[in-house]
């Protein structure tokens, strides 16, 4: 039987896709079969995968996804950043070259390299933004490491524990709720951890925001992000220079 044919996707269509984030044309120009099959499940995750986003002082305020990164790109409203801290608009980036080990998104007449960091053209403020007191951002915080034992479990296997007993008058609080296994939980009981003959691992504290924070704990993703979250170093390349 013959092969189907290529998928072609023009140039209204892709446009709707970048300014939407809807119906992105994954793997165009694959024919049908395992291969292609394979090659739209490694685009569904090239797609849902994570750029950091920029103010326009090259501080990091957030973590998007490919599709939205395009779809900003596209628009005018973000510009590209190279690993040589090149700015790119969305013509000049969709004509570079990828290079090997790069990540592309393929359209139908090219493969366009996917920018791992963006940075919005118009907004340079920083987001006033707390970690939520929630079961996942402490689970977060804490690694899904019981803060007794050590051990790290999957969150069906963790519960929470008050460091001080509410019994005792401990607080439900960033600074008195961790992470720990049952079988901890159990041993210690309503007990401090030193009733308990239990040891920290470290005391909790709050987290600080990052925009990475909510990424499940992974802080940093892709080498690309590395100097931007040294905010120093982003304030490095943002200074005013003295003539």
């Amino acid at each position: 039987m013959a092969a189907a044919p290529a998928v072609a996707v023009d140039n209204r269509r892709l446009a709707q896709a970048w300014r939407t984030g809807k119906n992105w044309p994954l793997s165009v120009g694959h024919r049908a079969g395992s291969r292609r099959n394979a090659q739209r499940q490694n685009g569904r995750v090239v797609i849902n995968s994570s750029v950091l986003v920029l103010n326009r002082s090259f501080q990091p305020i957030h973590v998007t996804n490919v599709r939205r990164a395009f779809t900003l790109l596209y628009s005018g409203v973000a510009q590209a950043i190279d690993h040589q801290f090149r700015i790119f608009d969305f013509d000049s980036w969709s004509h570079l070259s990828a290079e090997t080990g790069d990540d592309v998104i393929h359209t139908v007449d090219r493969a366009i390299r996917v920018p791992r960091v963006i940075m919005l053209q118009l907004y340079d403020r920083m987001p006033k933004a707390k970690v939520r007191f929630s079961r996942h951002n402490i689970y977060t915080r804490d690694a899904n490491t019981c803060q007794y034992c050590g051990r790290q479990l999957a969150r069906s296997d963790l519960n929470l524990d008050h460091v001080k007993p509410r019994s005792q008058g401990g607080r439900t609080a960033w600074e008195n709720v961790v992470c720990c296994c049952v079988d901890c939980n159990l041993a210690k009981g309503a007990r401090t951890p030193e009733q308990a003959k239990m040891r920290l691992l470290r005391a909790p504290i709050r987290p600080r925001w990052t925009p990475t924070f909510r990424t499940a704990g992974e802080s940093v993703r892709y080498r690309e992000w590395l100097p931007f979250l040294d905010l120093a170093n982003a304030s490095y390349w943002n200074v005013e220079l003295e003539e």
